[in-house]
């Protein structure tokens, strides 16, 4: 076939089947803490219509649940008219839900709400847009004039056209005069800072009743979107994360989460032109536009124009409701651009509003009301001071809503204008467009700070056959892709480009294409600004293209440009495989593949690991391996090996962030959280074969039981993975491996270059990692094995990573220096250390099979 794939064994029905008996444990949900909180600590591959796949195949009642909301109502849907009435089902009443306190508006009371605003009038629609980890609808509310179906039809014609022929909605004389603006405001996606959501509320029983002339005028001109509650299940328990300990205002661009990814879907099917997202809680009232870096893939000339200009807007009607810090506790508000020097920036595309401008968004804001109600402040202050400030967060809330709303009906034929032409710059290849005082005109303070820009390549190609290192890694990259509405082909045939071969079956992105600064954000290495800035917010780097297992190749020039015989891909080819006869081997560097092995080995087959770290798997299992290749896309190649060891399941206590519990889940392994606090309470070790400690465990305030305990375990053959410094400290403290931790820069983060050492860890491991707080380690003892390195000379590739005001600690002072070390402890542990952080948040994917490797190594 040209692809370097061998044909498939054939997949039956029977053998889907059985695979679904051999899923691993579900993953359960662990309720964790504006974004001003700092950081936190096969078939159904995720398909691009939703990127639900694999997340149903985990929970299949979640599964039922999303396809009766599909049918109860239509969904995001383009051929219907407008009102769309859906009568929402409510939850049962809760008391416990935290928002009741502060007089506001508790979750099972949006429902009705939204029922009896859908019969005011004409204006108000109500579709579903999806559930959230813990099982609640997520309602998205529309406000616009009523249209027959016909003139839904054609704002839809029009949209599309925006986006897939800007040239041409450039000059088309009924977009300029009938297209609705599409607003976006995203409410309460911190489940702890609520008052978005009433103040959303509020807004849309306003505009369903209102009967003046500019509100008509207002809802003719545009369609307001409202996500009236981005995360119920924090707003439910008065956490910051959703159910699963995510926070969601860090979970854009991998969306490894289901709130997550039904607000990219409606950035895509409505692609607003202006977004609001309402958080909470810096005095005064914060309102983006930012300080720099700004986001290097931007049309951030466009973006600035209109960011300010609504930012102004905003300011105006918030500081006009007369709240005073003398009478209030209220500040004047703040616009980061315009008052700070740096520290709030919009550089990483993780956060909502720094999302948006890659789906056409032209103004997208953070605002961060200012009176603090949750955390401490919740818990401490008397109930009617909480509900006044609540209510004085509500209010300012909705002025930065009508505000909003107030300059896109009044600027809408050039925010439209200049929506069309980020598209249309993206589609042509056309040069960035620098801001200056010249080129973004009535913004002040325009300096070389601003400038960020990056030279676009004129195409990637994710390569088929030999030259891929993992299959099933580029399959789950190329449906990420699809998903953000990136475009992709794939060649039919054999092609050179750029002046390499590539195989048919390789996936080619034309970045002449509307959406070019998505797909270079997520594809591109990314740049290192240790230089630029000397602080951030949040992370500094991130590349899926590097992180995220499969092979990319960037093409700079093509001479001819890219004319290649291929397909417009809507979900990758399928990669599973099962060799027709003999014992099968599955390597272990995919996370899909520890999953398929240790469903595997929940189904009691007789599993052999081998020296390099790979698992020889008999062939008597040739079926339940072939529903495995079918469901996870992973393949068995035949072999001869005969395993050096027997492997069980591996049973992890693990003391981590959430995001790690969540990965480890999801590669299947069966897992149990510890921390100090459940050691000193009595753990029954025999219930685990490793620990895995990143944070919440020190061994120095353990009791003496509880430290007996697991000096037991650790002696008797239990293994210990330590990540970063929390693992390293453990290490020391319990005398296990010989070796020295070094701490860089605490806030350095990025991707770095490394070398590795094969072996059962890093074997067939990709050159790149992410760090945050990198770690490295010297002073190695006998028997202590490098298993990979930081790369000589400079090893960060993107991000920020600045050497300590004494000069130590910096990415130079980690060049060559060992990243991960493995070995056996006097005491007779098997352990591993890691100095990167190979679970963080979803973005090093590829890397994830280290940690498992890890465990099952250590775990013996």
């Amino acid at each position: 076939m040209g692809t370097g794939i061998p044909r498939p064994l054939l997949i039956t029905t029977a053998a889907i089947a059985s695979a679904l008996l051999l899923s691993p444990v579900p993953a359960t949900a662990h309720p964790g803490d504006g974004r001003d909180g700092g950081r936190d600590g096969g078939v159904h591959r995720e398909r691009a219509a939703g990127g639900q796949g694999a997340a149903a195949a985990r929970n299949p009642a979640s599964a039922a649940a999303n396809a009766l909301d599909a049918a109860k109502s239509p969904g995001l849907k383009h051929d219907r008219g407008y009102p769309r009435r859906t009568t929402l089902t409510p939850p049962a009443p809760n008391p416990a839900d935290k928002s009741i306190k502060l007089g506001l508006t508790p979750y099972h009371s949006i429902a009705p709400k939204l029922n009896a605003l859908q019969k005011l009038g004409n204006r108000v629609s109500v579709e579903v847009a999806g559930r959230s980890a813990g099982g609640h609808q997520l309602y998205l509310v529309t406000v616009t004039a009523p249209e027959s179906s016909r003139e839904a039809r054609e704002q839809e014609r029009m949209r599309e056209l925006i986006e897939n022929s800007p040239g041409a909605a450039a000059k088309d004389r009924r977009i300029k005069a009938t297209y609705k603006a599409p607003v976006f405001i995203n409410n309460n996606i911190h489940g702890n800072e609520w008052e978005g959501t009433d103040a959303a509320l509020k807004l849309i029983e306003k505009l369903a009743k209102a009967k003046d002339g500019k509100t008509a005028d207002l809802l003719a001109k545009t369609r307001i979107y409202l996500n009236v509650t981005a995360n119920p299940d924090g707003r439910i328990a008065g956490t910051r994360a959703n159910a699963n300990g995510f926070d969601l205002n860090r979970d854009f661009i991998t969306a490894t989460q289901p709130e997550a990814r039904a607000i990219r879907q409606i950035a895509i099917d409505k692609q607003p032109a202006v977004m609001l997202d309402l958080h909470g809680y810096v005095n005064g009232t914060l309102i983006e536009p930012t300080t720099p870096p700004h986001g290097e893939n931007y049309e951030y000339d466009l973006f600035l124009k209109n960011s300010y200009a609504n930012a102004l807007g905003m300011e105006r009607a918030v500081n006009g409701l007369g709240y005073t810090p003398a009478k209030d506790g209220v500040e004047p508000a703040v616009i980061p651009f315009r008052d700070e020097e740096e520290g709030w920036d919009d550089w990483p595309p993780i956060f909502t509003p720094q999302y948006m401008p890659f789906q056409g968004a032209v103004a997208a804001h953070t605002i961060e009301f200012p009176m603090q109600v949750n955390n401490k402040s919740y818990d401490t202050l008397p109930v009617d001071e909480l509900r006044r400030r609540a209510a004085i967060n509500t209010d300012i809330a909705g002025a930065a809503m009508r505000a909003s709303l107030d300059y896109t009906a009044a600027k809408r034929t050039s925010v439209i204008a200049d929506q069309i032409e980020t598209f249309r710059r993206g589609a042509a290849g056309a040069a960035q467009v620098p801001v200056s005082a010249e080129t973004v005109p009535g913004v002040p303070g325009i300096g070389p700070e601003d400038v960020y820009t990056t030279g676009f390549p004129r195409a990637y190609v994710v390569p088929a056959g030999r030259t891929q290192r993992s299959a099933t890694a580029a399959a789950r990259l190329v449906d990420h892709l699809v998903a953000n509405d990136v475009r992709v082909e794939r060649a039919r045939r054999d092609f050179k480009l750029g002046g390499r071969a590539y195989e048919a079956g390789s996936y080619v992105v034309d970045m002449r294409q509307p959406k070019r600064g998505l797909a270079n954000v997520i594809l591109s290495e990314g740049r290192d600004i240790s230089a630029d800035v000397s602080t951030m917010y949040d992370i500094s780097g991130w590349s899926l293209g590097l992180l995220w297992g499969a092979s990319v190749e960037k093409v700079q020039k093509a001479s001819g440009g890219v004319d290649v015989p291929g397909r417009p891909v809507h979900a990758a080819s399928p990669t599973g495989y099962v060799a027709p006869r003999g014992d099968l081997q599955l390597r272990l560097d995919d996370p899909k593949e520890l999953t398929a092995l240790n469903s595997l080995l929940t189904a009691g087959v007789k599993v052999r690991r081998t020296a390099d770290g790979s698992a020889i798997v008999p062939a008597s299992a040739r079926k339940k391996a072939a529903a495995l290749a079918d469901r996870y896309g992973v393949a068995f190649h035949a072999t001869k090996a005969k395993g050096v060891a027997p492997l069980g399941r591996t049973r992890v206590a693990a003391a981590v962030t959430p995001g790690e519990l969540f990965a480890l889940r999801e590669m299947g392994f069966d897992v149990l959280p510890v921390s100090t606090a459940t050691l000193n309470a009595g753990f029954d070790w025999s219930k685990a074969d490793v620990l895995f400690v990143s944070s919440g465990l020190e061994y120095g305030k353990l009791e003496p039981a509880a430290r007996g305990a697991l000096d037991a375990f650790l002696a008797g053959g239990g293994g210990l993975v330590g990540r970063g410094a929390a693992g390293a400290a453990l290490n020391a403290d319990a005398g296990l491996l010989a070796a020295e931790p070094v701490e860089g820069n605490g806030d350095a983060n990025g991707v770095v270059r490394v070398v590795n050492a094969g072996g059962p860890v890093t074997g067939g491991a990709p050159a790149h990692t992410f760090v945050y707080s990198p770690v490295w380690f010297t002073d190695l003892g006998p028997g202590v094995r490098v298993d990979q390195s930081y790369g000589a000379g400079n090893p960060l590739v993107s991000g920020h990573w600045r050497a300590a005001e004494d000069g130590s600690g910096g990415p130079k002072d980690a060049a060559g220096k060992a990243a991960v070390v493995s070995g056996t402890a006097a005491k007779g542990a098997s352990v591993v250390l890691f100095g990167t952080e190979p679970l963080f948040r979803a973005h090093p994917k590829g890397i994830y099979a280290q940690v498992g490797r890890a465990l099952i190594n250590s775990a013996g």
